[in-house]
């Protein structure tokens, strides 16, 4: 079946945090502004996605879900399918979304005034759901070694602070798109078994793959540390169900995951809405077709958007990437201070990016650039861009 992803969607007025929060947020009132910012894509969710969504609108009832078994089999045949990871039903949770469910994971696991470890630069909803919590994010930044993040265990271990009791993992890498190895995960694994925490992986890139690289989930990669380990994972990256606000956390652990549940029925976080289940269930069932062609789009994308800055933006390096639509840009040889690089994307291009201020340690001379976007609009934006930083 073929999906275009070149259609242009107006996504203006739509309620759209990435498009209709442009000023607010990135400061750029313009009506022909381009966004490149906020994580979702601007492309049609899978089929099989939309046509459930449309009977069920078309049916007029929406009252309470209930009976998960099909949400529940379509997460643990894809997980197997996609990436040789065999859970069982019961290891299941639904959430309201990975921030959701880490919340609720700090405020059980760990104690008001606790260091929350975080590698950075780090995808920053870490950061504040960590602090809404009441605990304090320890970063521990990473090395860039020919282009990839390195996590510096050693580092870590000298000055790992003495109330740490979770570390947060993004895998993939946000905002790198780095896949980290099993040598990696493994070493991280041990050091969270030694300093007794609990490791929470969020692996809500984890379908965002491109060919050449392979993600291995932290739970196959360290299955010895299952009695400290929580998996985050949901569709909405992957199919671009944002608007969904549904996670799953993957608990095989017994007793880690009476705790989760406990904590999400203590403040009412076990029921959810039927949108979001349904559409969940749908894209794990039918999606399959449509995101291997959008990997094909999105990788096209990605070296369209490389090729371009390396030649028009010679200054700018993009690191690659292995994973993600994000792509992590450094602008260290061009000396500008984070203020500039912002204002030329913003006031000069009116191109709406992320600032590599908000990535916390690391990220002062990076932007991030969100390229899931038509080509033609691609294009558009780095034209403009192109301009900006020629002044």
């Amino acid at each position: 079946m073929p999906f275009d992803f070149d259609e242009h969607i107006d996504r203006r007025g739509t309620h759209s945090a990435k498009w209709d929060m442009l000023g607010p947020f990135c400061g750029i009132e313009d009506d022909d502004a381009i966004a490149m910012w906020v994580a979702d894509m601007d492309f049609r969710a899978p089929p099989s996605v939309t046509q459930t969504l449309a009977e069920e609108v078309t049916r007029g009832v929406h009252g309470y879900y209930a009976d998960d078994s099909g949400w529940r089999s379509a997460i643990t045949n894809w997980m197997k399918a996609r990436h040789g990871w065999e859970i069982q039903p019961e290891w299941l949770t639904a959430t309201a979304g990975v921030l959701n469910a880490i919340g609720m994971i700090l405020q059980e696991f760990s104690a008001p005034g606790d260091s929350v470890v975080m590698f950075s630069p780090i995808y920053p909803g870490f950061t504040g759901i960590t602090k809404a919590a009441g605990r304090v994010p320890f970063y521990s930044q990473m090395n860039l070694v020919q282009g990839r993040y390195e996590m510096d265990l050693e580092a870590l271990e000298e000055n790992l602070p003495a109330n740490a009791s979770v570390v947060l993992l993004c895998s993939p890498h946000n905002p790198s798109g780095k896949i980290w190895s099993v040598e990696e995960l493994r070493a991280l694994g041990a050091f969270c078994e030694r300093h007794g925490l609990l490791l929470v992986s969020d692996e809500i890139h984890h379908d965002l793959v491109f060919s050449g690289a392979r993600h291995v989930p932290t739970a196959i990669a360290m299955p010895e540390i299952a009695d400290r380990l929580i998996t985050c994972a949901s569709a909405t990256k992957t199919f671009n169900l944002a608007g969904a606000h549904l996670a799953e956390t993957i608990i095989s652990d017994p007793t880690l995951r009476k705790r989760f549940d406990g904590r999400a029925a203590a403040v009412g976080a076990q029921h959810h809405g039927l949108f979001g289940m349904i559409a969940t269930e749908a894209a794990y069932a039918g999606g399959a077709e449509w995101l291997d062609a959008l990997l094909l789009y999105l990788a096209d994308n990605r070296d369209h958007f490389d090729k371009r800055f390396a030649a028009e933006i010679p200054k700018a390096r993009s690191l690659s990437l292995q994973s993600t639509y994000l792509s992590w840009v450094d602008f260290s040889e061009m000396g500008l201070p984070p203020e500039e690089l912002r204002r030329r994307c913003s006031e000069v291009a009116k191109v709406g990016v992320n600032a590599g201020t908000t990535f916390g340690p690391g990220g002062e001379q990076f932007l991030r650039f969100n390229f899931a976007l038509p080509r033609a609009q691609l294009d558009k934006a780095i034209d403009r861009l192109v301009a900006a930083f020629a002044e």
